[in-house]
């Protein structure tokens, strides 16, 4: 992480990682480039500012992971000026980086790092039972209500991007809270169920991942309608099939939504540095990703290790193998 490009929507949110020795969490939370108010809730929560930049990198990375055979592969680089427009990857980028926040909010909370929070306390859960098996749930119910005090999200946005915004980061947090599961472990004799702890546990960050991608692959293209029964404005999409066709859809809470048509992303501009030179599949994604340029073919021999043995007692003993690879990568 350099600090200088920011994953989430709030302010520049990265320092370099790591507080020195003998420094306390107040110190770190001036590190970060927030809000007054959110170096206020920071300095109020002990362990938070680690928690943020352990968001960011989450998010970074399945973000990279996603994209990795796309045109834009989520490189830091251009995502400033990307955060500015309303394309369908800055829906994106709100959406997995308020999920990276519940997440890594949550799991704080369940490993201790948190003052302020502990384990879940949902109700219908035996969770003291479980606490005395040392099984402490993903406190979801702590970390989405922080986290919408943090943001300081406005009940209606003013302007057509604020709404896109809020949505799209609403969108995160719901595909956290879909992957919550309840799960029980079994303490009995012999493996039976005599006695049976269960706990909110959230899904692992890359099924989150996997989900706003399936999300972005179908975002919608909205613009701002004023509905009259409420008297404001709102979000509207395409029209759809049916008795109501005649009227624009309103996206559904679970809808990625953008509102500009994104640039190809083939050549270097402020948004990204193209896509030559970038790695891809024959078979797969060479023809897309270098936007009809063509690709170079290069062989070259890689090591590995080969022909693994567990030795006694304690270490695994390998030859190294070498192999001829075949690689694609865009031309200019």
């Amino acid at each position: 992480l350099t600090g200088k490009e920011a994953l989430t929507h709030f302010p520049s949110l990265g320092a370099p990682g790591g507080s020195a020795p003998g420094k306390g969490h107040v110190k770190q939370c001036e590190l970060l480039q927030l809000s007054r108010k959110q170096k206020r809730l920071c300095r109020r929560e002990p362990g938070l500012a680690e928690t943020l930049r352990d968001a960011i990198r989450l998010g970074i990375l399945e973000c990279q992971f996603q994209f990795r055979s796309e045109r834009w592969n989520c490189s830091l680089e251009g995502r400033p000026s990307l955060l500015k427009r309303g394309f369908k990857e800055t829906a994106f980028l709100y959406a997995v980086s308020s999920a990276a926040l519940t997440h890594s909010l949550a799991r704080a909370c369940s490993a201790g790092r948190m003052e302020r929070c502990t384990c879940d306390d949902s109700p219908g859960l035996e969770n003291r039972k479980a606490w005395q098996w040392g099984v402490c749930g993903d406190n979801l119910k702590y970390s989405t209500k922080f986290l919408k005090k943090f943001l300081g999200q406005k009940r209606i946005g003013k302007d057509l991007r604020a709404k896109v915004d809020i949505h799209n980061t609403n969108v995160g947090i719901k595909a956290v809270k879909n992957g919550l599961k309840t799960t029980c472990k079994c303490h009995g004799v012999s493996g039976s169920c005599a006695v049976r702890t269960c706990w909110k546990q959230l899904s692992p960050f890359h099924e989150i991942g996997r989900l706003l991608k399936l999300r972005y692959d179908d975002a919608v293209k909205v613009f701002s309608t004023s509905n009259d029964a409420v008297g404001h404005s709102e979000l509207a999409g395409p029209h759809r099939h049916g008795p109501s066709a005649k009227h624009p859809a309103l996206p559904r809470p679970t809808d990625l939504v953008y509102v500009e048509d994104s640039p190809s992303f083939c050549r270097p501009s402020k948004y990204s540095l193209g896509t030559a030179g970038r790695t891809c599949s024959r078979e797969g994604n060479c023809d897309s990703m270098c936007c009809g340029r063509g690709y170079n073919t290069q062989s070259r021999l890689v090591t590995f290790s080969c022909h693994c043995q567990v030795q006694w007692c304690c270490y695994v003993e390998c030859q190294q193998c070498m192999q001829e690879e075949v690689v694609y990568s865009c031309k200019q």
